[in-house]
């Protein structure tokens, strides 16, 4: 059987396994969740009936977001929709609600003293920038008195919330793996994490990936794929990714000591470039003004979510999927679309701030209390 057939099979498994859960969760509803509602977590694996990701987008004109882009000088420009000039606010009045339990209201004080004197970091592309700049404003909204120094490079830029010793890192890496300079020219090389030195003793790891793996061409950053001792011009780009992430969690396997640290995946964050999977074939997002309804996406869950899951079953430390693939499929409407800064075009793949990635990190807060 084919690696891509294997995972679009393990997609359809995942999808089933997960009908069949709602199924049993209705016929037992509440029946093991506490009265705060709390998750119980066996390993990597949820095992009540609290998903904290199966619910749908409600409207409450009664929201509001943790903070205002003008007064939180951790964003970018790129993210910065209203500043830029989107004209309409409905995205912002939107909040995520689990079908099974109660979502915990983000509080950044007690996060930062449930995290008082350790280390946090977000590892992977520009949608780490996105949520580790999101969670950046949360929690300076919620103690605006707090001292802070927020240096910006490249790979590495932290945000430090002096009274409390927290300090929030950003290394910046899409693909995880390395790419390396050689005689050949620029060389993926899919078995290799040299840059994982960066990552180690840190308290709470949060890891992304996907976007760059489907760059071509130009856009793309390197010349060969390694596999092994093999050099590839290309190769298809979900055994590329199968490999390389699976390298990744070798890595953690290997290297992260789960008595001092969390580890999570932040899942695959979607892009809304094709219409057709929301059944508007002639549409993007630009202009779209509101979330899908309901709980489902037309056009399912896509095979890379398949890659992320196959690789996490084998993978022996406890990793905690955040997965936020489906709640953000339904969220069309909360791009930068064309209301960027710094992003030439219709930008359908990054949200704006405040937005979307305020809810992963709610949602992260959730994971870690609940």
């Amino acid at each position: 059987m084919g690696f891509r057939l294997q995972v679009l099979l393990l997609t359809f498994l995942q999808a089933l396994a997960l009908f069949s859960q709602e199924a049993i969760s209705a016929g037992h509803h509440g029946s093991s969740v506490g009265h705060h509602g709390r998750v119980l977590k066996r390993g990597r694996k949820q095992v009540t009936s609290c998903n904290l990701f199966q619910g749908n987008w409600v409207f409450d004109p009664s929201w509001n977001p943790m903070y205002d882009s003008s007064s939180c000088h951790f964003i970018d420009a790129e993210f910065d929709c209203i500043k830029y000039g989107r004209p309409d606010k409905q995205f912002l009045k939107y909040a995520w609600k689990p079908d099974s339990c109660n979502l915990p209201r983000f509080d950044g004080a007690d996060f930062l003293n449930r995290w008082r004197g350790k280390k946090i970091m977000f590892v992977g592309d520009s949608l780490s920038l996105n949520m580790w700049e999101s969670l950046s404003c949360m929690i300076h909204a919620s103690v605006p008195s707090a001292k802070n120094t927020f240096v910006k490079k490249d790979p590495i830029s932290t945000v430090n919330f002096q009274d409390y010793g927290v300090t929030l890192y950003l290394f910046r890496t899409p693909y995880l793996v390395d790419i390396v300079r050689e005689d050949a020219g620029r060389v993926l090389k899919l078995d290799s994490i040299e840059a994982g030195k960066y990552w180690k003793d840190m308290d709470m790891l949060i890891f992304n990936s996907w976007h760059w793996w489907t760059h071509k061409g130009h856009d793309r950053p390197f010349d060969y794929f390694q596999d092994g001792t093999n050099l590839y011009k290309d190769m298809d780009r979900l055994t590329a990714y199968y490999k390389g992430l699976s390298t990744w969690g070798k890595w953690v396997d290997t290297n992260v000591d789960p008595s001092k640290t969390k580890v999570f995946f932040q899942g695959i964050s979607p892009t809304h470039y094709q219409g057709r999977e929301w059944n508007s074939p002639k549409k993007n997002c630009q202009g779209e003004l509101q979330p899908l309804t309901g709980s489902t996406y037309p056009a399912g869950a896509p095979p890379e979510a398949g890659v992320v899951s196959k690789v996490l079953s084998t993978v022996k430390y406890p990793v905690y999927l955040l997965d936020i693939t489906t709640l953000s499929q339904l969220r069309k409407d909360a791009h930068p679309s064309t209301y960027s800064g710094d992003h030439s075009g219709n930008d359908c793949s990054h949200w704006c701030l405040p937005g979307l990635p305020d809810t992963w990190n709610q949602l992260l807060y959730a994971a870690l209390i609940m």
